[in-house]
């Protein structure tokens, strides 16, 4: 008995062992992947072609490093993407991460190349008369100085003499410091220029929200996945983020209207607003001189994100597609588009198809989706609509690898009406882990709903699987079986998934329902983003941290004389929340404090003891130091780890 007991034991602890590990892909997902590849010419060359075309030189040391020495790019680890697509890929989002993955300089026309494939984003390099206009150096320090290198020696040694950074994405601009010297910036030398509202979008959406966005982004780009082809394979725009030092520096000139022009370098720029398409700070631009035309983002070799499902700000479809229908009008004789992302296009005729078909995309999910809510369709009844244009369904560059029909429905639904679908009962819903209790207990409790949801991922059913298996989770978190099983239907859900993020998403909620939540690692990016802050949004940013209920019935007042800057700001501390006034004097402040902006951010980042500050001349502190310590002793540090498949 002893014995067949621990044969039992030992067989259960390989089964559980063996479900830990990403599966295969199951018959019904083979089966839905070779339907897609029957479906579509996978081997149509053209893209092919552009990818490839203009290729220079490949960078012969595939892995950029930090100054410590860490890993923050790796070229090779996509290198199985090739030959035939497995049956864990959509063979759709696979061939496009084999258009992702040609990497290297490529001169994209006279005086213009491109790095790509070294981070999510591309960066460019545009000759001037005396150096480089260097336009969106990527997301962190350590690419962006390695790529520029590899480039001045293929190219020849020319200086930075020019940033522009074409929108407010952080893989736009992230990586400012490993191409130029801030010094040189505020000394006038080298000019940045940025669109219209740069500053405060690059700040709210990585620094105020920056912690949610930030966790949720590891899901999008699926940061903690191993690469493989049961695993990460891309992101559909581009491979992935890297990993490592993330800057700002405050752009020196803003373009606030379409029409206006610099000349940079002897280079003529023609700017064309598109803020709120796929930015809420965004140009495009022409060079008239070389006919070619710097499409940002707002055009892609995707579908693109109305609502980017790692949160931002619901996009303008409709705006979008009128941007691009004023691009066709604006920029006729552009010889080669292109952009922050991808690969060019070249020709008038191509560039004009190309952004055509790329605003009737836009156009078509606005009008289709306006057109149904307000037949009174509901929110995700509108996102699984399935008709979609034969025209654009036959363009690759239209297909959802990083956008989806699906969530981009919804995006326009929320643009317009918000969340709530206009029935009463959904008005005031209980609380998620509440809610998955009673389904589970109204279903027959947990082993019924667990039967139900394996039947539901036996026949192939996975979408329900995945709502019985949520619940089950979310009910009783700790329950291993729970775990498993919903592990397992997100898996093929990814599997099937045509959209890089949407794989990326589902096989991160699968990885961390079965290994748990990996430890934070120390992160310094949002303080170096902090550093490069105007004052307002630093002190905005502190009400965001701000315990509410430990500062309830204070009301306390500070005066704060930035003695660099001359700037004065009065905190006031009222109803439990923080209020800030520049230039305002109280009559009567608790506290008065006189100090640097370096000492200000030292005190706040590096944490410096204010008593150490005055100590050591850096500070002055007036009346009670208990009225600022009634601010920055109540400040909450956000989780970057928080659970998102577990309550």
């Amino acid at each position: 008995m002893k014995i067949r007991y621990a044969i039992a034991l030992g067989a259960l602890g390989a089964t559980l062992a063996q479900a830990q590990e990403p599966q295969s892909a199951t018959a019904i997902t083979t089966q839905a992947n070779r339907a897609v590849a029957a479906a579509y010419d996978l081997a149509q060359p053209q893209d092919f072609e552009d990818a490839a075309r203009g290729l220079v030189a490949r960078m012969p040391e595939p892995i950029i490093r930090n100054a410590k020495g860490d890993v923050a790019w790796n070229s090779e680890r996509y290198a199985f993407i090739k030959g035939p697509a497995p049956d864990s890929v959509n063979p759709s989002l696979w061939r496009q991460e084999q258009l992702n993955n040609q990497a290297g300089l490529f001169k994209v026309s006279e005086g213009i190349w491109q790095l790509r494939g070294y981070d999510l984003a591309n960066m460019t390099l545009v000759q001037g008369k005396t150096g480089w206009i260097v336009i969106d150096p990527l997301t962190t320090a350590e690419t962006a100085r390695a790529t520029l290198a590899f480039a001045q020696q293929q190219l020849g040694p020319r200086p930075v003499v020019a940033v522009i950074y074409t929108h407010s994405h952080v893989d736009h601009f992230g990586g400012v410091r490993g191409v130029v010297d801030e010094a040189d910036v505020r000394a006038g030398k080298i000019p940045i220029i940025a669109p219209d509202g740069f500053m405060e979008h690059a700040i709210s959406e990585n620094v105020l929200a920056g912690n949610a966005m930030t966790r949720r982004g590891r899901y999008q780009f699926g940061a903690d996945l191993a690469h493989d082809p049961r695993a990460g394979v891309g992101s559909g725009l581009g491979k992935a983020v890297s990993a490592g030092s993330i800057g700002l520096i405050e752009p020196t000139d803003i373009v606030r209207k379409t029409g206006e022009e610099r000349v940079v370098d002897g280079v003529r720029i023609q700017f064309m607003m598109a803020n709120g398409s796929e930015a809420p700070s965004e140009f495009a631009f022409y060079f008239p001189d070389l006919k070619a035309l710097c499409l940002s983002e707002v055009v892609t070799a995707n579908m693109h994100n109305i609502y980017t499902i790692r949160g931002a700000q619901m996009r303008d479809a409709l705006g979008w597609s009128k941007y691009i229908n004023q691009m066709i009008d604006a920029f006729p004789e552009a010889e080669v588009a292109f952009r922050s992302h991808h690969w060019p296009v070249w020709g008038g005729e191509r560039i004009q198809r190309h952004l055509a078909n790329q605003r009737d995309v836009y156009r078509f999910i606005h009008d289709q989706a306006v057109g149904l809510l307000n037949q009174g369709r509901k929110m995700d009844d509108i996102a699984n609509a399935t008709y979609f244009p034969k025209g654009l369904k036959n363009d690759f560059s239209t297909h959802g690898y990083y956008g989806t029909l699906s969530h981009n429905l919804r995006a326009v639904y929320n643009f317009y009406l918000g969340y709530y679908d206009g029935n009463p009962a959904t008005l005031d819903p209980l609380p998620v882990a509440e809610a998955s209790q009673r389904y589970v207990k109204a279903m027959g409790g947990m082993d019924a709903v667990l039967r139900q949801a394996k039947a539901a991922f036996d026949a192939g059913d996975y979408r329900w699987a995945a709502v019985l298996g949520n619940h089950a989770v979310m009910a009783e978190p700790d329950r291993q079986a729970a775990r498993l099983q919903q592990a397992a239907t997100l898996e093929q859900l990814g599997y099937q998934a045509e959209s890089g993020v949407w794989r990326n998403a589902y096989l991160m909620g699968a990885q961390e329902l079965r290994q748990g939540l990996k430890p934070a690692s120390p992160n310094a990016q949002g303080s170096e983003l902090v550093r490069s802050m105007p004052l307002e949004m630093v002190f905005d940013y502190l009400a965001v941290r701000l315990n509410h209920e430990k500062v309830d019935g204070l009301n306390l007042g500070t005066q704060i004389h930035f003695t660099d800057t001359h700037e004065t700001y009065a905190l006031e501390l009222s109803n439990a929340v923080l209020n800030h006034t520049r230039g305002r004097k109280l009559q009567s402040p608790d506290a008065t404090l006189s100090l640097t902006r370096a000492a200000f951010f030292k005190m706040l980042l590096a944490r410096v003891p204010l008593t150490q500050l005055v100590e050591a001349g850096e500070a002055r502190m007036e009346g009670k130091p208990q009225a600022l310590a009634a601010i920055l002793g109540n400040l909450d540090t956000f989780n970057p780890r928080f659970p998102i498949v577990t309550p």
